[in-house]
This record gives structure tokens, sequence and C-alpha cells, in this order.
């Protein structure tokens, strides 16, 4: 299967302005999350942006960039528009779409989240997601919860995403980590379609693809990636990768 890591990156953020090319231990954020992408050994890394200076920073660094339109309304709109610039034959099969605010993100998580297309030819969409073990975040309405049906000891078939605690009754819950895998059919299919009417209630995107009828499943890991939103965000960052 030919796999295509795609990094969105913009540099519009109202909590962390300029976040993609805030210093981490002397590189650029958006840098760490190409390098951690390159160590999953999944295939050709890309980051997606509509600045300038972001991409003159990733060039810097030895990787690939591609320039998108700045006003797209996600990530998922972003990285199609530059699948279609740099593979217009349509040659690359499956697609990784990883956020660009992971600099911590351990490689093997980024490679989870492929398993699911790769043994299951039925599934459209792949993400993955982590067990619940704190109390306060299973009524956390900023944790999102994968409501799904197991597959194997690692995998769920997502019937719904929610910010509400969910399932109700004892057993797990699962918080869902918002990075994708897509076939590319399903990802050309996904950024055509109109936004959902659960998807603009909860605010959640993936529930587009769940009410098209589309299958997502995610595959259970160990850990949730530290995402950087805000400064104090920012500075744990840059203590873990300064170890």
């Amino acid at each position: 299967m030919s796999t295509l890591i795609l990094i969105p990156a913009r540099m519009a953020s109202t909590r962390l302005p300029g976040k993609p090319l805030a210093d981490i231990d002397g590189k650029p954020m958006i840098v760490h999350v190409a390098l951690r992408a390159a160590e999953s050994g999944l295939g050709r890394v890309v980051v997606a942006t509509d600045s300038a200076e972001v991409a003159a920073a990733v060039r810097a660094a030895g990787f690939e960039t591609a320039m998108t339109r700045a006003d797209h309304q996600s990530g998922s709109d972003r990285i199609f528009e530059a699948l279609e610039a740099i593979d217009p034959a349509g040659q690359v099969e499956t697609i990784v779409n990883v956020q660009g605010d992971l600099p911590t993100i351990d490689p093997a998580v980024i490679r989870a989240a492929l398993r699911p297309l790769e043994d299951d030819t039925a599934v459209d969409i792949a993400t993955l997601g982590v067990e619940i073990v704190r109390e306060e975040e299973k009524t956390n309405s900023n944790v999102v919860k994968i409501v799904g049906s197991p597959v194997s000891p690692t995998r769920l078939h997502a019937l719904y995403f929610t910010r509400a605690t969910a399932p109700w009754g004892e057993g797990p819950l699962y918080h869902h980590i918002g990075l994708y895998a897509y076939r590319r059919a399903a990802l050309a299919r996904f950024v055509s379609l109109s936004q959902s009417q659960l998807e603009k209630r909860e605010k959640l995107e993936q529930l587009r693809a769940l009410e098209a009828g589309m299958r997502v499943d995610a595959e259970i890991v160990d850990s949730v990636p530290l995402g950087v939103d805000t400064p104090e965000d920012l500075e744990r960052a840059r203590k873990l990768l300064t170890l």
C-alpha cells in the first residue's frame, strides 16, 4: 500500500500565535512533527501549509512542502488540496493526516493508525483511541469519546463520537485521538460532503463520515500524545524534548 503522510500547518492560531514555528530545542515545532512522522517509516512526508514562513522552515530542515489556500475550514480540506497537487496521477493509496501540533508523538503511534486499513478492506477511515483512566476526563466535554463495537482486543468499529460521557454502564471509555488514515477514495468523498447535522451539534468533523455511512475503525494505543495549543503546552513539550 503506497502511503503518504501529510501534516497540515497554519499560522492562524488564536491561543498560540505562530504555533508551527515555535522553537523547541532549536527547531520549529512543525519540524519536530515532520521528524516523528519520518521516523514512523510509513512513507513520504509532506507539510501542507498556507504560510511561506512555515514552508521555508520545513524546507530548510530537508522536508517537502505543498502550498495550499488560506481559506480551508479544516485540516482534511487542506491535505486533500495538497494530495491533488503532489500526486495528480493518483498513485498514493492511503493518506495519514498527522496534526502539526504533536511534536512529541511516538512514531509507533503514527504507524498504529494505519493498521485498520491494512487489516480490513471494509474500513474507509482509521483513527486512534486511548482508554480513559482519569475519572475527571470521563465527564470532560473537551475529551472526545469513541462509542464503538470491539472487533479485536485493540480495535473498535466506531459507531459514534461524542463530547458526552458515553456509553452508559459498566466498561471502559475511550478518548479519541484526532489522527486519521484515509483510503484515497474515502478522503475524496469526505471532503466533498457538506457538514452534517450531528457534526454541527457536537462540533466533531468525524461524525460527517459516520452519518454518510462510511466505516471508521479506531486502533487503541497506550497514551494520548501531547497536543500543543497553549503556552503551557509548549513549555511541557520543550521539557519533554530537551530531557
